[in-house]
Parts: structure tokens; C-alpha cells; sequence
């Protein structure tokens, strides 16, 4: 479950249900929905304490109390558009719905406070090949191809020294000089920038076993083609809490299958689903990991992030995940790049 998912609640419950859950929650505001996270409306501690002064009782149903023309921020809106309606209704908490009004994150006023420096050193996997996107990165590495004003792996860059981090490794290897003339040693980013140069290729977990020292904290590690707004602290916050040796970053993803599905039985047909959708967790190339796990990676040979969690879950260590909320795209095929362009303007500016 992601952690926002904690504040959704039924229409259907009581007013005491909801004080309980505002309490084991830790936060101000629940977001009343339907199964499917349709938002139907919002409730306040606020509005909890002036139903009870009006005379309502614990067993009354939040429907009747609930606010039904609450704040909310749209997906595509950037964080920008959102700190201002915040700013504006003097709110600390917002739903974030998607185009249909579904329920699909929540927005604290603590997200945008500024971001103390981090210890954390952060590792970027910029060596791939880019053979999803051959035409264009026949000659550019595909963290090199340009998304609105500039490189996509500038665009990373940006936003989690923005969050704190200032020591960043790039695992570079196919046209790695490209990205090594860039970004330099990173002063003029803000950050400083390291690198670790694959020989061949490692995967996207071989490549930390040429990490020139044991790192005294959790690392962040992310893919060089993943474009976000996540806040990468609270993820790494949610790590420390939750005594995780690897928090994995996660998404829902939702497949249409195209065709109406037949349900039989013994050849009859008995139902007809046209075009169901199929829900599935996947991951968002973004992870935190312990410094004691870099010790199953083994040296000079192809490994990947999969192989890593595999291999920690075999040896009993704590593997958890951790819902990627905010906006998010791997820029892998051509439609995904076009889509990055398109929405750049809107998202990181």
C-alpha cells in the first residue's frame, strides 16, 4: 500500500472510524472515496469537531459531514501550480486526482519546504545502450537526449541537488565521454560529480561494485532515463524507518487487454468482459539500498537491480516497497519520449 493510501476512507464509515483514523494516520485531512478511488469529497479534523459541536454523534456517517467540493490538484500540474492553490486556500494537505477523479497521491505543504543537504550519496545508471530509442542514440547516450531545454540526465541532476544531494556517481560506459564533457565535475550544477566507468556493461546493480569506498549511509540509486517529481527524502526517510536493507520504488500499471475476454466452462460460455483492464505493481527504477547490501553484488560481472533483491530476500534481509506517487515516466520508446516533451513544460518547469 502506498503511504497515501492510508487516508482514504468509505463514505460509508462513522465519525468515529474517521477519528481513529486521523489518529493512527498522523494527519489532518482523510480523502473520503469510492473502491475503485474515485474522490467524493474530503474530511477535516475541522469538520469532524463541528458536526459533534452541531450536535451530530461518533455514529453518524462521514457522508453527511464530509466536504464534497474539496481543493484538489491535478497529476499533470506542476509542483509550482500546486504550492500556489495551496498557498491560496491555506491548506496543508491536497488530494491529487488524475483526469478522471481518481485519487492518485497526496500533497503535504512539507513536500515544498526547502531541502537541508543530504549525506546520501546518490548513483545515477546512465551506461545503458539505449536500443529502444536506436534511431536517436545512435550517436547520443540516451540520458544525453534532450528533453525541452536540455538533457534528460541534467533534469535529474537538477531536481535531487534541488532535494539535498550533493555527491552523485554516474555509472557511464556506452559514449560516456558525452556525459563526462557535460556535466564535468559538477560545480556548475551545484553538486559534485563522480564517476564510475564501466569496462562493459554491469546491469543496473553491477555497476556499484566500482563504488571507490563503502558508503556510511543508505544510497539512492535511480536509472538515468526515469523522469519524477518524487521526493526522493521522504523515500529515503520511509527506508530508515521501516529498517529496510532495500526499499524498492513502485507504481501501479494498468494494462487493457484490447479484446472482449471470454469466461467458459466445460465450453459454454458464461461471460463476456469487454476490454478489462489488469492492474499490476511494477517497479519505478528508483531504489534505496544499505550499505552492508553492496557485499552480495559480485565484482566485474553483469548484474542487475532484480538479481540484487533476489538475492537479499534469500539471505533474509528486509525488501520493502515504497509507492512512487508523484509524477513519473521512463523515457524507454519513442511515444514516451515524445510524451516527455510534450509534458516538460508543464512538469519541471
Amino acid at each position: 500500500m502506498n503511504s497515501w493510501e492510508r487516508a482514504l476512507i468509505a463514505p460509508d464509515a462513522t465519525l468515529h472510524d474517521a477519528l481513529e483514523m486521523l489518529d493512527r494516520v498522523g494527519c489532518k485531512v482523510l480523502m473520503v472515496a469510492t473502491p475503485d478511488r474515485r474522490l467524493l469529497g474530503t474530511l477535516s479534523d475541522g469538520d469532524v469537531r463541528r458536526a459533534l459541536l452541531k450536535g451530530a454523534d461518533l455514529t453518524h456517517l462521514i457522508d453527511t459531514v464530509m466536504n464534497r467540493e474539496p481543493h484538489c490538484a491535478a497529476s499533470s500540474e506542476s509542483d509550482a501550480a500546486i504550492l500556489a492553490t495551496m498557498r491560496q486556500a491555506a491548506l496543508h494537505q491536497i488530494p491529487v486526482v488524475d483526469g478522471n477523479g481518481i485519487v492518485v497521491g497526496f500533497r503535504t505543504i512539507d513536500d515544498f519546504l526547502a531541502a537541508g543537504p543530504r549525506e546520501n550519496w546518490l548513483v545515477i545508471m546512465a551506461g545503458g545502450l539505449g536500443s529502444r530509442l536506436r534511431e536517436l542514440t545512435h550517436s547520443t547516450p540516451k540520458p544525453m537526449l534532450p528533453v525541452g531545454p536540455r538533457p534528460i540526465l541534467e533534469t535529474i541532476v537538477l531536481g535531487c541537488v534541488s532535494q539535498g544531494f550533493s555527491r552523485i556517481y554516474l555509472a557511464v560506459n556506452y559514449l560516456g565521454n558525452q556525459i563526462e564533457d557535460h556535466f564535468g565535475t559538477g560545480e556548475k550544477f551545484g553538486a559534485d560529480i563522480r564517476y564510475l566507468r564501466e569496462d562493459k556493461r554491469l546491469g543496473t546493480a553491477g555497476a556499484l561494485g566500482l563504488l571507490p569506498e563503502r558508503p556510511t549511509a543508505p544510497i539512492l540509486v535511480t536509472n538515468a532515463d526515469v523522469l519524477t517529481k518524487q521526493n526522493f527524502c521522504t523515500m529515503l526517510d520511509a527506508h530508515e524507518a521501516g529498517q529496510s536493507h532495500i526499499t524498492v520504488g513502485v507504481r501501479e500499471y494498468d494494462m487493457q487487454v484490447p479484446f472482449g475476454v471470454i469466461r467458459e466452462r466445460d465450453g459454454s460460455i458464461v461471460d463476456i468482459e469487454e476490454k478489462p483492464i489488469q492492474r499490476f505493481t511494477i517497479s519505478a527504477g528508483i531504489n534505496v539500498v544499505s550499505p552492508e547490501i553492496l557485499d552480495l553484488i559480485p565484482a566485474d560481472t553483469f548484474f542487475d537491480m532484480p538479481s540484487l533483491f533476489l538475492a537479499a530476500i534469500a539471505k533474509g534481509k528486509q525488501v520493502r516497497a515504497f509507492g512512487v506517487d508523484s509524477y513519473w515516466l521512463d523515457v524507454g520508446h519513442p511515444h514516451e519520449y515524445e510524451r516527455a516533451n510534450a509534458d516538460f513544460a508543464n512538469v519541471f518547469n
